[in-house]
């Protein structure tokens, strides 16, 4: 187990921010490379990966608060949950 501290800070508009350091298979970085490329043609600019992981993250998230239905709460991760756990950014588990 590293001793490695996570930083973590607020953001005005009531999100946190945090810095992650994650293991991923070459086919993954090459997705997120085509995801960040289709971002960077949508908003006209450049694009880091960083930001084309946060977009998956906030429209996997989307999509499952749509399923929900209201007043429902999400259940918890479980403690033991990876990043192999969310969904390829090809749409396949």
């Amino acid at each position: 187990m590293s001793d490695r501290v996570t930083p973590m800070q607020a953001l005005p508009d009531g999100e946190a921010e945090l810095s992650l350091v994650v293991r991923l298979p070459w086919e993954d970085v090459a997705r997120l490379g085509q995801e960040a490329g289709r971002l960077a043609a949508q908003a006209q600019r450049p694009v880091t990966l960083d930001e084309a992981v946060s977009h998956r993250l906030r429209s996997v998230r989307n999509a499952a608060s749509h399923a929900r239905p209201a007043g429902e709460q999400p259940a918890a991760a479980p403690s033991g949950g990876s990043v192999a756990s969310l969904p390829r950014l090809g749409g396949t588990a």
